[in-house]
């Protein structure tokens, strides 16, 4: 049987670049090589795009950018191509792309539309959802739309909260109340959130977001657990064990995520069966509402007075590094990671491409 032309795409012009390369070399050690013909793409933090063909070692800390190996090229929207075109012009047909970009330009749409338009099936949610989970004012919305419990929220724009900032604060603080949380509505990997006490953090948390977005999002402090539900499917997704985080940090903020070691994980989540039977259920509800498919993280809330189950975001493209939830969470209900990669492909190959 002939192999699969597999594109993995990594990198980006992103804050969470250097957690895709990451990401990126976990997937490629673990792929299966006798079926797929592997094509390595990456985009610099620039945004300038490169073939690379080397030493796997050299994707963390972007040591691949000194590799002798690279090429330029991008994957084209011209549908007659299906796939990159090479500065020498050269072209290389793909059956499938594996897009492992975090974050802004890659998480957002924009590079699902590209393939979209190229026609070219890829692992993951399409540009809509994609953009849709990527923007937590809109998923809050939905959420809200479709009665999917979530904590109470509020959002500005950065032109609306230069325009008036405190009549911004004030109705923040009016329908939230403090502690709250300061997230931009635009990010992943928990960059740019604070947490503020009083006014004067909530404004310094409000300059923070918008370094990062031109939109922010608040919410409520929760008091509870913090847990997190792998999502795989098109049609008829599944959801797997659902693991709990014990941050080390005040909040799970990106520091605490990828380089404090004394953040815990828990997979089972430390909750009863019954409770992360209604975590699964809720992720598979959000999943739904906001037309995921392939793959997605559903992250929640558990509230430590009422055990109330409260979304809190939908990772499309969820981390893929070793100590990432996603494979963790397939892994503890049978799925090993190589098994799950197949499956995603697989789910990428049986949508096609999306027209």
């Amino acid at each position: 049987m002939d192999k699969i032309t597999c594109c993995v795409l990594f990198g980006g012009a992103s804050s969470e670049h250097d957690i895709s390369c990451i990401s990126a070399k976990s997937i490629l050690e673990n792929i299966d090589k006798s079926k797929y013909d592997i094509i390595m793409l990456g985009i610099t933090k620039k945004g300038e795009w490169f073939l690379f063909d080397d030493d796997l070692e050299l994707l963390p800390n972007d040591k691949w950018l000194t590799s002798k190996s690279l090429k330029k090229a991008y994957i084209t929207p011209d549908t007659s191509v299906h796939g990159i075109v090479c500065e020498d012009g050269s072209k290389i047909k793909v059956d499938v792309v594996f897009p492992v970009l975090h974050g802004k330009n890659g998480e957002d749409g924009t590079v699902q539309g590209l393939l979209q338009l190229a026609q070219i099936p890829f692992v993951g949610c399409d540009a809509t959802s994609s953009g849709s989970c990527m923007d937590k004012a809109v998923t809050n919305a939905v959420a809200d739309a479709f009665g999917i419990k979530q904590a109470k929220w509020c959002s500005f724009t950065k032109y609306e909260y230069d325009k008036d900032s405190r009549r911004c604060i004030d109705t923040a603080v009016k329908k939230l109340g403090f502690p709250i949380f300061i997230k931009p509505a635009n990010a992943g990997s928990s960059v740019g959130i604070t947490k503020a006490h009083n006014e004067e953090e909530l404004r310094h948390g409000m300059q923070v977001a918008y370094e990062q977005d031109k939109k922010a999002i608040l919410e409520e402090f929760i008091k509870g657990a913090e847990v997190e539900c792998a999502v795989l499917g098109n049609d008829e997704p599944i959801a797997a064990e659902v693991g709990q985080i014990v941050a080390a940090a005040e909040f799970y903020d990106f520091d605490a995520k990828y380089n404090n070691p004394e953040s815990e994980l828990h997979i089972p989540a430390l909750l009863s069966e019954e409770k992360r039977n209604e975590v699964r259920a809720a992720a598979l509800s959000a999943y739904k509402a906001l037309g995921c498919e392939g793959m997605s993280r559903c992250d929640f809330f558990v509230t430590n007075d009422t055990q109330e189950v409260l979304l809190n975001e939908i990772n499309t493209i969820p981390g893929q590094t070793s100590i990432s939830m996603y494979p963790k969470l397939f892994e503890a209900v049978g799925v090993p990671y190589t098994q799950l990669i197949d499956r995603l492909i697989d789910l990428a190959l049986e949508r096609g491409g999306i027209i």
